[in-house]
C-alpha cells in the first residue's frame, strides 16, 4: 500500500479488518472467529449495535454459511454489511 496518508474510509476499513484478526488470533485458527471469539468481539466492539440481536449462538449460525462453527472473514463481513444497512435505515428515517 502507498505510504500516503489514509482517508477516513480507508482507515475505517483497516480497523474493521484489524479487529477481526485481533479477535481471531486469540484461539484456534488465526483466520476465523470461534464462537467464543465472536461473542467477545460483539460484547466489546459492538455492544450498542448488537444489543437487540438476541441469542448470539443463533446469530453466529445465520452468519456461518458453510456450517463449520467458525466465522471466516467473508462471513464476518456479512455482519458488518447488515449493521451498515441498519445504520443507513436509521439515518434515512431520521431525515423525514
Amino acid at each position: 500500500m502507498a505510504s500516503s496518508k489514509l482517508t477516513e474510509l480507508e482507515t475505517a476499513l483497516h480497523k474493521i479488518i484489524q479487529v477481526f484478526f485481533d479477535y481471531a488470533a486469540q484461539e484456534g485458527n488465526k483466520a476465523t472467529l470461534t464462537p467464543g471469539e465472536f461473542k467477545e468481539l460483539v460484547a466489546l466492539q459492538l455492544p450498542n449495535l448488537m444489543k437487540n440481536v438476541g441469542d448470539l449462538d443463533e446469530k453466529m449460525k445465520t452468519l456461518d454459511v458453510n456450517n463449520d462453527k467458525e466465522l471466516k472473514f467473508s462471513e464476518y463481513w456479512r455482519l458488518i454489511g447488515e449493521l451498515a444497512k441498519e445504520l443507513k435505515r436509521e439515518k434515512v428515517g431520521k431525515k423525514k
